[in-house]
This record gives C-alpha cells, sequence and structure tokens, in this order.
C-alpha cells in the first residue's frame, strides 16, 4: 500500500468501527494524512489503538456527519492544520431496519437525514477546499439495497434505508456532473453482504437472515471491510484519474444474478 496516496490529505468519516475504521487504517498505510471523525467515542477509541498497534498515525475528532456546523469547523480545521484537503470519503450513516406497514413518519425522516444529509453536508464542506486544490476524489458510500429491492426479513424491512442509498448513488452521478470542470472526481461504492459486528449479530439470530446473506454472492464467503476498503483507495488515488460517475459494487457478484445461492 505504501505510496499510493503519498502527499494527500484524506478525511474519512463513521470511522468509528467496520468499513470506516478500516478505510482509514488502510489510507494511512497508503502514506496519506488521515482526519476521521464518528459520533462514538468508544469507537474512536478502538481505531486509535488498532492504528496504533499498526503503526500509523490518524487524526480523529468526536463529529457527527450530520451536524453542518460541527462538520464544517472539523473540515476547516484539518485544512488549516494539513494544508488542504484532496479526498472525502463519506462512510458514516444509519438507518432504521422496519418494514414499511410499521415504519413511522420519524423513522423515515430520521433515515433519511443519516443516509443522505450525512453525505451532503461532509461534500458542502469540503467542496471550496477541492476547487482550491484544483481537483481531488470524493468517494459516497452507498449499497446494492440502493439498486434492488429486497425481502422483509423477520420484523426487519429497507425501505428508508434502500430510498437513502438511492439517494446517494443518483447525488454521485450529479456531483460528479458538477465537479468534472473542477477537476473534482465524485464516485459511489455500493457494498453487498459484508461481516461487521453488526450483521455478525443478526445473521446469528436470524436462520432466515443467515440464508439470504449468506447466498447472495457469487463467491464462496461474504464480504469482509477491507474487500471495501481496497476499492476506495482504488477510487481516492490518482490510478482511477479518468473515473467519476461510476458506481462500484463491492458484492461477490450479487447484483450479477436473480435469487440466491441454493448450491453448497
Amino acid at each position: 500500500m505504501e505510496g499510493r496516496l503519498t502527499g494527500k490529505v484524506a478525511l474519512v468519516t463513521g470511522v468509528g468501527s467496520g468499513q470506516g475504521r478500516e478505510v482509514a487504517l488502510l489510507f494511512a498505510e497508503a502514506g496519506a494524512i488521515v482526519a476521521g471523525c464518528d459520533i462514538n467515542p468508544e469507537g474512536l477509541k478502538g481505531t486509535a489503538a488498532l492504528a496504533a498497534a499498526r503503526d500509523v498515525k490518524l487524526d480523529l475528532a468526536q463529529v457527527d456527519a450530520s451536524d453542518e456546523a460541527k462538520v464544517a469547523s472539523w473540515v476547516d480545521d484539518v485544512a488549516a492544520r494539513h494544508g488542504g484537503v484532496d479526498i472525502l470519503y463519506n462512510n458514516g450513516a444509519g438507518a432504521h431496519f422496519v418494514p414499511f406497514g410499521d415504519m413511522t413518519l420519524s423513522q423515515w425522516h430520521d433515515t433519511l437525514r443519516l443516509e443522505l444529509d450525512t453525505v451532503f453536508i461532509p461534500s458542502k464542506a469540503v467542496w471550496p477546499y477541492l476547487i482550491a486544490r484544483g481537483g481531488g476524489s470524493i468517494v459516497n458510500i452507498a449499497s446494492i439495497a440502493g439498486m434492488m429491492g429486497g425481502e422483509v426479513i423477520g420484523s426487519a424491512g429497507a425501505a428508508a434505508h434502500a430510498t437513502g442509498k438511492g439517494g446517494v448513488i443518483s447525488f454521485t452521478r450529479q456531483l460528479a456532473t458538477e465537479g468534472g470542470v473542477h477537476g473534482i472526481r465524485v464516485n459511489a461504492i455500493s457494498p453487498g453482504p459484508i461481516v461487521t459486528p453488526a450483521s455478525e449479530a443478526v445473521v446469528a439470530a436470524s436462520p432466515d437472515f443467515r440464508k439470504l446473506f449468506e447466498g447472495m454472492p457469487l463467491l464462496k464467503r461474504s464480504g469482509r471491510p477491507v474487500d471495501v476498503a481496497y476499492a476506495g483507495l482504488f477510487l481516492a488515488s490518482d490510478e482511477s484519474a479518468y473515473i467519476t460517475g461510476a458506481n462500484l459494487t463491492v458484492d461477490g457478484g450479487a447484483t450479477a444474478k436473480t435469487g440466491i445461492s441454493v448450491l453448497s
């Protein structure tokens, strides 16, 4: 990884666990100055401990990515201390997974805030810094849920989550269109079934969800946070200098077929 992001200043949201934590560590190992934020102080402590164990430095702050004033202050501070911004990786998000018939308007609004505001607000804050830099890369984390429907499993539904992630994909394309004249590239990553502490708990609790989760990929394994992080590294780096407005699926081939795999 060494050298692929040397000299770059990268901001990553949602670094307190899972995919965001992995990408922050990977970007730092690739030579970037990485400033990461998360709403969870305990998660930040865990990320800091892993960074120390892997002998990399992370500039971490407790910031809610849906809070416009706090995000603007964080971005301004990072840019002042490190001389600008080159990369924004919008990972932070959240959702209420409730069947549509049971979903309240409050849960709907809160999910759209957690899925869309957490992408809009950091992007808005870094935009002038990327223009001043003469370009840069924004990577937005969407989901295959924003590309296709999913069955309700038990009490878990994805109407609001799917809508939010579909919005992230559309926002990515529009931002790429507006950013092109400034040399700003904007791409999305849509992960499929990725093993995280949260998904492991759901899989362990529901045989039906395990069947769906493990049957989606064409490959004979579920994804890991590092699988998404490597895709993010490519899109953040100059290796993808002619790629913008793309939505890269990291799903083991789940969206390339219909149904779930039934063969062992």
